[in-house]
């Protein structure tokens, strides 16, 4: 796990539309590539090499950098069997754990409950980000969810302190006698309480930051920027998540996708830079994923809904390189024109929970799958 004594966090940054794999990490010596990508394919001459074979996307430099480091392990061909190309049922799987029916608790949510039990800190769990992520969703499991960090709290709009703190101590009372009426108002109380909690700690972490880091103007830099705020507060979170959009590139990848990756390799090339300022670095975990890839053929100005995917885990605690085998780009190998995949999800989240987190990954994943050592 980690060299020092301090408790490992995890950072789950979610690629929400659907990745293009292979314009990710591009299989540029692969002739087949170029065949199916004859509108979108990223010349072998801008690739930065991995190997022979396979190399990052020019947009994502800075992560190329960091992967030449040692920091960064690529995973590749991930997935689950039976792939279903609509988002909201993939990423519905990824975040249960549960390909075959429709599940109701979060991976994350098992986590959150595992690593507190009792439930003893409210800010266990932050997302930042409009909405609860249905990974962290879990019964009686508290998780904060933060837009904007400076912001958050109940009750902003009244500006007068006294005019506040006493709608606040109503509020308090409203939820209060909600405990011990039955197991749905004990819920609601409970979580009304929390997030009462929850917002007066949360409050006090940007004055506790200053950093000579400066965040590349984007909405994933400013996310991870106010989990960095969180972090060095410490708070005692140690599961955070947050959402990167637009990977739908149906039309017009070509200019967006780019971007994207710039926009996300940059930010976590800032986020990293920030903690290892504050010498917090060394016990955090990033891991990004995707709901699914694309088609490996394009379809003139996009790509549309495939399987088979990349991650990436991210930190001094990773032991850098690639992991698992990228698909045969082979017609004959190819699922419905998808790429086959190589390792299932759930034994990625595995190798997490067991290896950083130092949890049973079984409860947490629902049985056992092939684990990768890249922690």
């Amino acid at each position: 796990m980690t060299t020092e004594t301090r408790d490992p966090i995890l950072v789950v940054i979610q690629l929400t539309g659907g990745n293009d794999y292979v314009n990710t990490i591009v299989p540029y010596a692969n002739s087949a590539y170029y065949d199916n990508r004859a509108n979108l394919s990223v010349p072998a001459e801008q690739v930065l090499p991995i190997n022979d074979e396979f190399g990052f996307n020019p947009a994502l430099a800075p992560l190329k950098e960091m992967y030449d480091q040692g920091k960064v392990a690529v995973i590749n061909g991930i997935g689950y069997p039976n792939p279903n190309r609509s988002h909201f049922r993939s990423m519905d799987i990824w975040h249960t754990c549960e390909p075959d029916k429709i599940g109701d608790q979060g991976w994350l949510g098992r986590v959150i409950r595992d690593i507190d039990p009792n439930h003893e800190n409210v800010l266990t769990g932050v997302n930042f980000g409009r909405g609860l992520p249905r990974a962290m969703a879990l019964t009686g499991v508290p998780v904060a969810s933060v837009a904007m960090l400076e912001s958050y709290g109940i009750l902003t709009g009244i500006q007068g302190e006294p005019d506040r703190s006493e709608a606040l101590d109503l509020f308090t009372k409203m939820y209060g006698p909600m405990i011990g009426t039955g197991p749905v108002m004990d819920y609601i109380g409970q979580t009304g309480l929390d997030a009462l909690k929850g917002a007066d700690i949360l409050k006090t972490a940007p004055a506790k930051y200053v950093s000579d880091v400066e965040y590349a103007d984007s909405s994933i830099g400013r996310n991870l920027q106010g989990i960095a705020k969180v972090l060095v507060a410490g708070l005692g979170t140690k599961v955070f998540y947050t959402m990167h959009g637009g990977y739908d590139t149906h039309a017009n990848q070509a200019a967006f996708h780019p971007h994207l990756l710039n926009e996300l390799s940059q930010a976590i090339s800032d986020f990293y830079d920030d903690l290892r300022e504050h010498e917090v670095a060394d016990n955090v975990l990033i891991f990004a994923f995707t709901e699914f890839g694309r088609r490996v053929k394009d379809n003139g100005s996009g790509t549309d809904h495939g399987a088979g995917g990349v991650a990436f885990a991210i930190g001094d605690g990773v032991k850098g390189g690639t992991y698992s085998e990228f698909p045969s780009l082979r017609a004959a190998d190819l699922i419905e024109g998808d790429l086959q995949f190589n390792i299932d999800f759930r034994g990625v989240y595995g190798s997490i929970v067991e290896h950083w987190l130092g949890l049973d990954p079984v409860p947490v994943v629902g049985g056992q799958f092939e684990q990768l050592a890249f922690v």
